[in-house]
């Protein structure tokens, strides 16, 4: 991944908080605030900051804003384009820390003010006591809506930072073939184990998620619970690996089945997976609506007599899940973006003969689609 000077990082931040200020003008918006802490946690506050987490973010329609962190160190080293205020200097209460940054803003007397959708009632009644000389908002359809669908069509930055994610995620990948082959994988541990120390020593921050390695006694359950546990993996029949890589906040997500002797019917449930994701495919790309490629899927599946019981991608980003969702059911208007890095995951699931899913990352481009990961069926 190319480094980038101090300078081009505060252009990339400053250009995504200038398509959010446009939106607030355009909307009657006076000010915005985004909430990152244990209770609600906003991937914006780092979208808009590159603070990775705790902390209020604060912006006007001018593009006048405050990052407010609970750790004023890390967000010193951490934080762009943005200036800082430590969240303890308002005793670590919102709703006072919002005031405050409010009247340093000059914000007008009943401009309006978003406050996230996912406050609960109570806490909204403080925010609007709090916040009384404006008119607080807090609804769907908001800012925080919008910034969820710019999100969803990544910079070059961001796609860097996937790929990079993507990267270390196939050496892994390649890392857990070799141990299949040669024995020193035994053990649903053994492998989750795997990732963890190899995404460090690759300078990732952590898993995307917890890591979901089912040997085949458990490989029928779309996510097995425990994650993992010290059974066999692989073992003959079906064994499920998903897990994702964090570099820079930005997530991959990848499933690779390992099949060992399998049964005719094993088989068969591996090749409508194949079938599935080659089909599907082609269709991912700018412009095209979403719901054909669930539908070539879901295809694919009922000749084989099978149903698949999850969607068949979603977005990823700072997130595992973000929008938009890859489903038959997802409505015609909603179309493929250059910019979307979204996953193809064919699954199927059998409480006798066990599970298979195959998942990569695709990235939508203005001419098709680039897939930025190498799952694969590992065949012993």
């Amino acid at each position: 991944m190319k480094t980038r000077s101090i300078d081009d990082m505060k252009k990339i931040y400053h250009s995504r908080k200038e398509k959010l200020c446009a939106y607030m003008k355009e909307n009657g918006l006076g000010a915005v605030i985004f909430e990152d802490t244990e209770e609600r946690r906003s991937p914006a506050v780092r979208y808009f900051t590159g603070h990775p987490s705790d902390a209020l973010f604060i912006i006007d329609s001018d593009g006048k804003c405050i990052l407010l962190p609970w750790d004023e160190n890390l967000a010193s080293e951490q934080a762009v384009d943005v200036k800082v205020v430590p969240y303890n200097k308002y005793g670590r209460l919102n709703t006072k820390a919002a005031r405050e940054t409010l009247k340093s803003f000059k914000l007008k007397e009943k401009s309006k003010v978003e406050i996230p959708p996912t406050v609960p009632y109570p806490l909204f009644l403080k925010f609007v006591d709090a916040l009384d000389e404006w008119d607080v908002l807090c609804r769907e359809k908001s800012a925080h809506d919008y910034v969820t669908r710019l999100r969803a069509q990544k910079d070059e930055y961001e796609i860097d930072c996937t790929k990079e994610a993507a990267r270390v995620g196939d050496l892994i990948i390649d890392k857990i073939e070799e141990g299949c082959k040669n024995g020193s994988i035994k053990t649903e541990t053994d492998v989750a184990l795997l990732i963890e120390r190899e995404l460090r020593a690759n300078g990732c921050e952590r898993t995307g998620f917890d890591t979901l390695a089912a040997g085949p006694a458990r490989s029928f359950a779309i996510h097995a619970f425990p994650g993992y546990t010290g059974g066999e993996w692989p073992a003959q029949g079906l064994s499920i690996l998903d897990f994702g890589v964090v570099y820079k906040g930005y997530t991959s997500d990848t499933t690779v089945t390992v099949v060992k002797e399998p049964t005719a019917e094993q088989e068969k449930l591996v090749s409508l997976v194949e079938k599935a994701a080659k089909e599907a495919l082609p269709l991912y790309k700018a412009g095209e609506e979403i719901c054909k490629a669930g539908k070539a899927a879901d295809d694919v599946f009922a000749k084989g007599k099978r149903t698949m019981p999850h969607t068949l991608g979603h977005g990823i980003g700072l997130e595992i899940h973000e929008w938009p969702r890859i489903s038959a059911k997802i409505p015609d208007d909603q179309k493929f973006l250059p910019g979307m890095i979204v996953t193809l995951e064919p699954g199927l699931y059998d409480p006798q003969i066990g599970g298979v899913r195959l998942e990569n990352d695709v990235l939508i481009t203005e001419e098709g689609n680039e897939v930025i990961t190498h799952s694969r069926i590992i065949r012993l």
